[in-house]
């Protein structure tokens, strides 16, 4: 068992897996923030970051997080944006351009070993019709 103190509201709680610092409590607590925040941003698709975060009393860098998850994203003509942290380009969710994730995906694609064609000139048949290695 893993007791942990919540880094929101310091309660003990049982830790299970990984992830959260908080208890689960203040999880469903910030879950319920979360839906009110995107709501509001419906509603308002032209606040800022800093309208948002008075009006609905979180914290900017909570938001910035949504955001880098992917949880939240903001219309084009939305003024709010983050830099991507590879080529600092704004984009309006996650963490990566469209470009930089495209050169992330190729990168790691060519990383993969594909498996390469058998080379049947390295066999020859012997007398049975089987194949053997040279």
């Amino acid at each position: 068992m893993d007791v942990r103190t919540c880094r929101s509201c310091g309660r003990m709680y049982n830790h299970i897996g990984r992830g959260q610092t908080i208890c689960p409590s203040c999880v469903e607590l910030l879950e319920e923030k979360f839906r009110e925040v995107k709501e509001y941003i419906r509603q308002n698709p032209h606040a800022t970051l800093q309208q948002i975060s008075d009006d609905m009393t979180v914290s900017i860098k909570q938001l910035k997080q949504w955001v880098r998850e992917e949880r939240l994203a903001f219309s084009e003509d939305s003024p709010v944006g983050l830099e991507c942290e590879n080529c600092g380009a704004m984009i309006r969710t996650g963490r990566f351009c469209p470009n930089c994730k495209g050169k992330i995906n190729e990168s790691l694609m060519s990383a993969i070993d594909k498996p390469k064609p058998i080379d049947t000139l390295a066999y020859k048949k012997d007398s049975g019709n089987r194949f053997r290695s040279l």
